[in-house]
Parts: C-alpha cells; structure tokens; sequence
C-alpha cells in the first residue's frame, strides 16, 4: 500500500480527496497540510511514497514547492488543479499525472492504478520541466509562524545539529530547505561545508591563518570560508590577484 500526503489550502477538498484516497484500498494517508510551508515540513518528516499537491496556493505556490524538495529524497507528486485543459497541457505533454477538481472517483482510482505502475517499475519523475528554476523567498517557521524571508534580504545561511538558519541583518530563522536545494535554486554561494553566503552582503574578507578566511557582512554576521571555497569565492567576486 502507498502512502500519500495531500496539500491543499481548502480545507473541504483536502479532507474530501484524503477520504476518496482511503476508499480505493491502494493508499493510506499518513497526514494533510493546509499550505506548501507547513507541506514541505510534512514532506520531510513523513516522507510520503506520493503527494497530491494543490497547484493554486496562497504565499507559496504548489509549483513553488517542487522547487523546494530536496532532489535526492523527492515523492511521485499527482497535481490537484481547477485549471481548465488548456491550462494542464504542459502537465500532459510531461506525462505528469493530475487530478481536476472536484475529484471524480473514477478518475482518482486511474491515478492511483498508473502510480502503482510507476512505484513498480522504480520509476523516476523528473519534476524540472514544470518547477521553476529558481526561489525568490525562503519560507521559515519558528514561535508559531511562518515567515517568508526574500533572497534579497539574506546575508547567509548556516546548518546545525537543530537545523538549517537563514540570517538576515534582523533576524535568524529556520529553514525546512537543506543547504543543497539552497545552493541550487539560489544565488547563494557555498563558502564552507555547513555555510552559504549572498556575495551581494559581503563587507569584507578577513584573511586568516592556514589558507583559511572569514566574511563579514554588512550587519557584522560572521561566516567562515574554508581553502576549499576561498579561491572560488574571491574570484566571483573580483578578487584573485589578493
């Protein structure tokens, strides 16, 4: 048996698809989400063979969330769409499955049926040809909220044994994002193993002893750069004759 998580900002087609899911037999669903942010976090934590995925979502679109999984450990993704069939012509012409709301049982169990084919015969689904290349803001959640900090704001991003903290000049948050789908899908660049830094905020390169360096950013943030890094770093930057 599948397990499937959905996400879906309404709450009556969330719990609507949830019971149609259970009735075919084939999946068990092992948790719900009412928004992208708290889906990702559902995503890692539960790590669902499939996710129904509503594409049309407040702050952070279902489309922006395939940006945001980590490309080793992704889910089969069946979209959940009121678009009409002109607007899910690029799913169909990717072969990407999706569900047209409001879900007809006869067309969730063909789904269902094609998704146990694909789990079957271990295939993979390349979600690129619809996730947009790049992030624009990085959701974070702590104290019982959910903040979206843009890419233009962070200085740098560090990961701890309590998680992955995106720092800005006023605050730090946590990150359900790993450092990997960080470094790829932003212009952050790695200076060290745990640490990324925006070459837009760096007020200075401290040279230190053994080949090794710190950044300093425009608010005082200190980031290490490790010899593996610092070549590279101070090339983009327009420093390699120091």
């Amino acid at each position: 048996m599948l397990t499937a998580l959905v996400i879906d900002d309404e709450q009556f087609a969330r719990e609507e698809l949830a019971t149609l899911l259970e009735e075919t037999g084939d999946i068990s669903v092992i948790g719900e989400a009412p928004n992208a942010i708290l889906g990702l976090k559902k995503i890692n934590e539960l790590k669902p063979d499939v996710v129904f995925l509503d594409i049309q979502m407040p702050q952070v679109s279902g489309l922006e969330l395939l940006s945001m999984l980590d490309p080793d450990n992704i889910p089969f993704v069946v979209f959940v769409t009121a678009f009409d069939h002109y607007a899910i012509q690029a799913f169909e012409e990717n072969a990407f499955d999706y569900l047209l709301k409001p879900v007809e049982p006869a067309r969730l169990n063909k789904a269902v049926k094609k998704l146990k084919r694909m789990v079957d015969k271990h295939t993979v689904q390349n979600l690129a040809p619809v996730a947009p290349e790049t992030l624009s803001q990085i959701p974070c959640t702590g104290h019982n909220r959910i903040v979206l900090l843009p890419i233009e704001s962070v200085e740098g991003v560090y990961s701890d044994l309590s998680g992955v903290h995106v720092h800005t000049a006023d605050k730090t948050a946590t990150t359900q994002l790993t450092l990997k789908t960080l470094e790829e899908k932003t212009p952050l660049l790695r200076c060290h193993r745990q640490y990324l830094v925006s070459i837009h905020h760096i007020r200075e390169i401290k040279l230190l002893e053994n080949g090794l360096a710190e950044v300093i950013t425009t608010s005082n943030f200190t980031l290490p750069i490790s010899r593996r890094y610092l070549k590279t770093l101070k090339e983009i930057i327009g420093l390699s004759s120091f």
